[in-house]
């Protein structure tokens, strides 16, 4: 008979109760509790999965396997830290950590300690529905726009932590030439951290990323285009076009997938599964989070951030 794992989440916000929620319906697991510092916010998250909410952190790892970190960005690191010490294996929502020597601890304690540690970009699940991430040809050109009018739920980080970051994680998963040169410019509105910033990135093999994010913009934008030696991909998230002249075999209709209707819950699923052994890593990898994380840092600081 599989173990049934016992879960915990940190943050009780709107990403807290996404986990939560699907801690409570995947099987094998067995959802125990919610801390958040806010311990009305956690008594209600919690009384609504008809779990307990914890005074503290301590109280919380008290016999679990694993624990979802999804509080303010700037959090991240000291709790999958604690968790990490106290023998759990840890899914920590985007961004890893918010400092490279944080990101770097959490992954060296990891590896330490044997345990799992995955990080929140499941988007990235999206393209793997995709199939974009089974191309036998690194893209030569990729352009991410993704702009959403004010005002913005996260505050704590800047727009590239926050939005940009996910399509940085993409480009490296499709693409994972070093970095050689950045570029970028960007411009704070609301304060304190950038709320809009266009980057382009030249990696070593002489490829290039192009990002473009706004949490200020007038209308909505999500669009990519990848050029491959072979031929292009360019998608219209909001359109919901999708235009393939490459000769791989993707699909458009990927949102329709186990995988693609439900993002999150696949990225923890596999995130559990890496716990019990029955999967070689997680959807994301620490190390993965904290390359994705060491990009955006540096297209904040070419933004004069």
């Amino acid at each position: 008979m599989v173990r049934v794992l016992k879960a915990g989440v940190i943050g009780a916000g709107v990403f807290g109760g996404h986990h939560a929620r699907q801690y409570a319906a995947l099987d094998g697991v067995e959802l125990k509790g919610i801390y958040d510092p806010d311990a009305t916010r956690a008594k209600t998250l919690a009384d609504s999965l008809g779990v307990a909410a914890f005074d503290s952190l301590e109280a919380l790892f008290e016999g679990l396997d694993v624990v979802t970190v999804a509080s303010p960005a700037a959090t991240h690191a000291g709790a999958g830290l604690a968790a990490l010490n106290a023998g759990l294996s840890v899914y920590i929502e985007k961004p890893l950590a918010v400092t490279l020597e944080d990101a770097d601890k959490l992954v060296s304690l990891a590896a330490k300690m044997g345990l799992v540690l995955a990080c929140g970009h499941q988007v990235r699940l999206d393209f793997q529905a995709m199939g974009l991430l089974g191309v036998p040809e690194r893209p030569v050109l990729v352009e991410a726009v993704r702009r959403a009018p004010g005002p913005s739920r996260i505050v704590d980080v800047s727009c590239v932590l926050d939005l940009m970051i996910h399509d940085i994680d993409l480009a490296l998963a499709l693409n994972p030439a070093a970095p050689l040169a950045v570029e970028a410019e960007g411009k704070v509105t609301v304060g304190p951290y950038l709320d809009e910033v266009s980057a382009e990135v030249t990696l070593d093999d002489g490829s290039t990323l192009r990002f473009d994010a706004s949490r200020i913009a007038e209308t909505l934008e999500r669009r990519l285009r990848l050029v491959f030696p072979s031929g292009e991909v360019e998608i219209d998230f909001v359109a919901k076009t999708f235009r393939n002249t490459t000769p791989f075999a993707l699909n458009p209709d990927y949102a329709s997938t186990p995988i693609g209707s439900n993002p999150l819950r696949a990225s923890v699923a596999a995130f559990v599964a890496a716990v019990r052994g029955e999967a070689p890593r997680p959807a994301v990898t620490g190390e993965e989070a904290a390359r994705a994380l060491d990009l955006a840092l540096a297209v904040e600081h070419a933004a004069g951030f």
